[in-house]
């Protein structure tokens, strides 16, 4: 696509202009309108080409004749419907093997000096070649939920993954054998029954992002039994999940034999199997449905599809989650995360805001700020929730001022203006009581508060109330953010105290973090060593096997938020980073779930660890921050079904699952793409993609993404036959943001000669010198022209 195509096709908006989408349907709503209002139409008015599927059945559904045909040709083929007015839909299929193919594992490393090292060896090996091979990471050790020694896992937790629908106040779990808590397949298909049957067995989904399980077990070479599994959008029940099965046994690219299913056993002559037409006429009504509940979602179009499906499946997640859509749970299905007393707990709130808002998804972040400050925020802006967390609270008001940047929504931040003045009031509080310690007491000046929430429910909770870097660190970035908001949404008069003092503390807190970490850290050891709080004088290893309890218990946490908040100069926030990975604090590139050294492996920390990519990403360290979404999809994410968990280990076992860290992939997805800079006028394309990629020849695109200047339309190819690379940047408004840079990262055996910006020449910049850099003056259109050898 050339950029007059680029540039007629997607029309920009102003954030300001299109900040809410319209209502999704209500609950209920027959699938026909649905599809009337999805705009289903193909993307080629061409018809999808059927020549050599299946066709399996045929429906009607109002006054329209549906066909649906599949391809059975190849394991992995498509349902197409094709309509008689000539609409249709294409519902792919993905399938990826949930068993350890590798051997030796642990790149022939041994587990004992894996989990018993200070440094990350799995992510030395990883990088020791610059970008790391997405293959190689996904082989570096065996995958959530796999066989560990002769004892499937899957006996221990039953449950990977689950289906639902945005209405319905639960979710169905689905079985590694296919089996719900209602609907066994095993009854039909008798060798689903067999306790190793599910060990070799490929999942995936149906309609490539949308919260359709799919399931294959081999039973030969030529033949496997395949099995449908997906929520009855069309269902009115409040708490039960109704759902749509389908089990077919494939061989030699024929059904031989199937069964349909809704939700329970046939008891007839009240019950009976559902005919085909009632199972694929359910299908088309779910694709639909899905269709509509992510149709804000910002187009985007990568190398690898994986990655685009991920993050749409990470909102589709989220919805069966939410009951009706909304209302904030942890995790699924069991009581941990499921149960009332996670509900109000920050994480749920901050990275849904978050990962909301970067996708253009403003009408969902609406909905979860306006319920959270409602709900679970009062007068005096403290949470509904066991255990606060104290670095969250700056987050929180960080999140507030970015929903105003991106929607210009002022509406929704008046009606709850109080709570967040509260929110900032209790972090000043708390600094003025920072403020009376001795002046050499090590914590003068800095926050004192309770990092993790579980701190709460110890015998002795005051053991972790310190001054965290971190907390002093959010606080900054949250008030300053804060208080130009405030500004532009209420009279100066009104407003210029508060917000004078907030940009006062924030400046007070920043400096302080800053000199107190220089102040602590040991560089007497190599690399230099900093701690999670001053004055310690073990290393969180040490104190964890000498202290009990270690005030250094859960240092995840106050690491990865201190980088989030993106307050320290690059010099200290490259030494913290260098810090986790010597120390303990890393497992295969992302932040660890750290406890004391033990030989039976290490952990890795599902969420929260989101902030420490961030950095990486914004300290140029791409190819670590490329390990870290690699890693993150291969070993926190079960195989095919992609259900993430909280915590997970690198030995094949199970993980439970928390939705933070699921939308974890579409934040570092969207940020590898676009990313705002936190202080200066400066918006980065293209800075963490692949080399891969480029290389691929194939079309990187996002379109509509939000920014605080408005929304951006942003592609980039390279053309290795004419040594070319093309970017072309759209944004909404002339000027702004005053300057862009477009990183052009090519593979390393191709050297970037020059480049030009609308035909002028253009200055290079960055570690590699491949970085147009250029002032956007009174222009919004820009084509970036890189030639190469």
């Amino acid at each position: 696509m050339d950029r007059r195509d680029f540039l007629k096709n997607l029309a920009i908006t102003t954030a300001a202009a299109s900040y809410l989408p319209k209502s999704a349907a209500a609950p209920g709503k027959k699938a026909s309108a649905f599809l009337a209002a999805d705009n289903l139409k193909p993307t080629n008015p061409a018809a999808p080409d059927v020549e050599g599927h299946t066709e399996v059945c045929e429906f009607k559904l109002d006054s329209i004749t549906w066909k649906a045909f599949e391809d059975l040709r190849t394991r992995d083929g498509s349902i197409t419907f094709l309509a008689s007015d000539g609409d249709s839909r294409i519902l792919p299929k993905s399938a990826e093997a949930t068993f350890a193919e590798a051997d030796p594992p642990y790149l022939g490393l041994s587990l004992k000096d894996i989990g018993m090292s200070g440094p990350d060896l799995l992510a030395q090996k990883l990088l020791q070649n610059g970008d790391p091979d997405p293959e190689l990471v996904k082989s570096a050790a065996p995958p959530l939920g796999s066989s560990t020694g002769n004892r499937p896992v899957f006996f221990r937790l039953p449950w990977n993954t689950f289906v639902g629908t945005k209405e319905c106040f639960d979710t169905m779990p689905v079985y590694p054998s296919g089996s719900t808590r209602t609907y066994h397949p095993g009854q039909y298909f008798p060798e689903l029954n067999s306790s190793t049957a599910a060990e070799k067995r490929f999942e995936g989904l149906l309609g490539a992002w949308m919260p359709a399980v799919r399931k294959i077990m081999p039973t030969s070479d030529a033949a496997y039994d395949e099995l449908i599994i997906f929520g009855d959008v069309e269902a009115h029940d409040k708490f039960i999940v109704q759902t749509w099965h389908r089990t077919a046994h494939i061989e030699n690219g024929q059904i031989t034999k199937v069964v349909y299913g809704y939700s329970y056993p046939a008891f007839p002559p009240a019950r009976t199997d559902p005919r085909p037409e009632e199972f694929y006429r359910a299908l088309l009504q779910f694709a639909g449905y899905w269709q509509r509940q992510l149709h804000d979602v910002a187009p985007a179009s990568l190398p690898q599809d994986a990655w685009v499906d991920m993050s749409r499946y990470a909102f589709a997640k989220e919805l069966m989650v939410r009951p009706g859509g909304v209302y904030p749970k942890y995790g699924a299905v069991d009581r941990d995360y499921y149960g009332s007393e996670y509900d109000g707990f920050q994480d749920i709130f901050t990275m849904s805001v978050a990962a909301n808002l970067e996708w253009g998804r403003f009408e969902m972040a609406r909905a979860v700020i306006d319920n959270y400050l409602t709900d679970f925020t009062d007068a005096k802006g403290m949470i509904n929730m066991r255990g606060p967390e104290t670095a969250q609270f700056g987050m929180e008001l960080m999140l507030f001022a970015r929903y105003f940047n991106y929607t210009r929504d002022s509406t929704l931040l008046l009606k709850h203006q109080e709570k967040i003045a509260a929110t900032a009031k209790l972090l000043c509080e708390m600094h003025d009581e920072s403020l009376q310690l001795p002046a050499d007491d090590p914590g003068y000046g800095l926050i004192h508060g309770w990092s993790e929430s579980d701190s709460c429910l110890a015998p002795t909770p005051e053991t972790w109330w310190l001054p965290y870097f971190a907390n002093s660190a959010f606080a900054a970035r949250g008030l300053k953010e804060i208080s130009h908001t405030w500004r532009s949404i209420k009279p100066a008069p009104e407003t210029e105290k508060a917000t004078s003092d907030w940009l006062r503390r924030s400046k007070i807190l920043q400096d302080a973090v800053a000199a107190s970490i220089a102040k602590n850290v040991r560089r007497n050891m190599n690399p230099p060593y900093i701690g999670t709080y001053p004055g310690t004088t073990l290393t969180f290893w040490e104190s964890m096997e000498k202290e009990h309890p270690s005030p250094q218990g859960w240092p995840h946490r106050p690491y990865t938020e201190l980088l989030h908040a993106d307050v320290l100069p690059p010099e200290l926030a490259n030494l913290v980073i260098d810090c986790l990975r010597a120390y303990g604090a890393t497992t295969l590139g992302i932040v660890a779930n750290v406890e004391r050294p033990h030989p039976t492996g290490r952990d890795i920390l599902g969420f929260i660890s989101y902030g420490y990519a961030l950095a990486l990403l914004r300290l140029d360290r791409i190819e670590e921050y490329l390990l870290f979404l690699y890693s993150h999809r291969f070993h926190d994410h079960t195989r095919g079904s992609w259900t993430a968990g909280e915590v997970a280990g690198i030995a094949g076992g199970t993980a439970t699952f928390c939705i933070p860290a699921q939308q974890t992939i579409p934040l570092l997805v969207r940020w590898m793409l676009v990313l705002e800079d936190s202080d200066e006028d400066r918006l980065y394309l293209a800075k963490g993609v692949p080399r891969d990629w480029l290389g691929s020849g194939k079309e990187i695109r996002i379109d509509q993404a939000p920014t605080r200047w408005g929304r951006v339309n942003f592609r980039i190819v390279a053309d290795h036959a004419a040594k070319k690379i093309t970017a072309n940047v759209l944004l909404a408004r002339a000027g702004a943001p005053k300057e862009l840079q477009v990183k052009l990262r090519l593979p390393k055996e191709n050297t970037l000669q020059s480049v030009t910006v609308n035909g002028r020449p253009a200055k290079l910049g960055g570690a590699h010198n491949d970085v147009a850099i250029f002032a956007t003056h009174a222009d919004k259109h820009f084509d970036v022209v890189g030639t190469f050898i």
